[in-house]
């Protein structure tokens, strides 16, 4: 499954055919003088360079790399992402759940209101969740915690696994459930940013629960498993 670049489309606003070229040597330059890899689990990954959201300055440069590989082991089993973010850098099969993103085959519909007519074998989601209550008017924190018991108890076949990523310091009300041990999945890992050349590591919650959010820019996410 390869990764998917445009360099030449004019993405957005006015920037031309030559200006997204000067930045894609940009980038290869940044990714030549970088580390080229990073551990998670127990497994070496590549970072990802890539224009959508600039992945060598923030968290998607290992998220995505995380869920292309999971997305390769479950290729012939029923599969939803909430949140369309896989999209932007893979070819996608799988069903796509996006309250506000209007995209070709994206369901736009609240996470706690979909009601599939066949459960999932595997649902993913990379720093999506962290926004559902917490973004919306009025706030309503709990419903992070619904929208997981909903995609479990609901949305999920037996047998089957859930998989997000959340990012630490973002929201208050999910930092607050690391803390104190009230989280719903079943594992959970964590990933630290060490470095403004965005190197990221393996840690703990101890590692990560004074880390800030920055300016679109997580310094620690989390990684949640729950095994139906």
């Amino acid at each position: 499954m390869p990764y998917t670049y445009d360099y030449t489309s004019v993405a957005s606003g006015n920037e031309s055919a030559s200006a997204r070229y000067w930045r894609f040597a940009k980038m290869t330059l940044t990714r030549w003088t970088r580390d080229k890899t990073f551990v998670f689990d127990g497994r070496s990954y590549p970072y990802l360079y890539h224009f959508c959201n600039k992945t060598w300055k923030n968290e998607r440069g290992v998220e995505i790399p995380i869920f292309r590989e999971i997305l390769l082991r479950h290729q012939a089993d029923r599969i939803l992402e909430v949140g369309n973010v896989l999209a932007h850098y893979v070819p996608i099969h799988h069903d796509v759940v996006d309250k506000y993103e209007v995209a070709p085959g994206v369901i736009n519909q609240d996470i706690v209101e979909f009601a599939p007519t066949e459960r999932y074998d595997l649902i993913l989601s990379i720093s999506t969740l962290e926004h559902v209550g917490w973004d919306e008017e009025p706030r309503e924190p709990a419903k992070l915690l619904q929208a997981i018991e909903h995609l479990r108890d609901r949305c999920l076949a037996p047998g089957g696994q859930i998989v997000v990523s959340l990012p630490v310091g973002y929201n208050k009300f999910f930092d607050g459930l690391l803390r104190d041990g009230k989280c719903p999945f079943t594992q959970q890992h964590f990933l630290k940013r060490i470095s403004k050349r965005n190197y990221w590591v393996e840690s703990d919650w101890n590692g990560c629960k004074d880390a800030t959010y920055g300016r679109f820019v997580a310094h620690a996410i989390c990684i949640g498993i729950i095994q139906g």
